[in-house]
């Protein structure tokens, strides 16, 4: 029998923490049902489409966890299939850390937190780095982005998980606040414009 994908964050430790705590009852259900998704669906490309940052979860060796931010502009996390996740890795400051951790142990995790519509997401997989092909590197290169890659992730899906909308506080993006202001304000200069035409004519 094909193990839930659940099983993958579910340890023997958690589902004894789940029955301790009262909550083990409703994950057995969903384990029965096959666990989360493990497949790129509709509704997470989307997502995935208009994602401007997140973080990618390694582990070396010797078990210690490491988060590293990752950016870009919408689309520069790549969905290539249903089961594989893509992006061009831009220099930086040159730790390596993430290359580093991968070379040792493949397990990643990627958090996907949408502050604009409240929901974060939960991928889990491995990852390998891609050194050697320039070709995936331009395909996963956003177009006309000022960054130098210097090769490719590319992340296995093993599960996801859309967690709910508790305690995230809602963001926006400040360019998408600005674009906004400078709207109203054309608006204020032109209802001003009109009150002082009125003024004059009153005068």
């Amino acid at each position: 029998m094909t193990q839930p994908t659940t099983e993958v964050a579910f340890t023997p430790s958690v589902k004894a923490e789940q029955e301790r705590r009262g909550s083990r009852r409703a994950y057995a259900k969903l384990e029965a049902k096959g666990g989360w998704a493990g497949t790129v669906t509709a509704e997470l490309a989307a997502v995935i489409a208009e994602v401007r940052s997140f973080y990618l979860a390694t582990v070396n060796a010797d078990g210690q966890p490491y988060i590293q931010h990752r950016g870009g502009p919408p689309g520069f996390l790549c969905v290539l299939d249903h089961r594989t996740l893509g992006f061009a890795d831009f220099s930086g400051n040159r730790q390596y850390i993430t290359t580093g951790n991968l070379a040792d142990n493949p397990r990643a995790f990627i958090f996907l937190m949408d502050y604009v519509n409240r929901r974060r997401v939960k991928i889990w997989g491995r990852a390998r780095v891609v050194a050697d092909d320039p070709h995936l590197v331009a395909r996963l290169m956003p177009e006309g982005y000022k960054a130098r890659p210097e090769q490719a992730i590319l992340f296995a899906i093993a599960a996801w998980d859309v967690n709910c909308q508790q305690h995230i506080p809602h963001l926006l993006p400040a360019e998408s606040v600005a674009a906004v202001i400078d709207t109203l304000r054309g608006q204020v200069r032109e209802l001003e414009d009109q009150i002082a035409k009125l003024k004059a004519r009153r005068d």
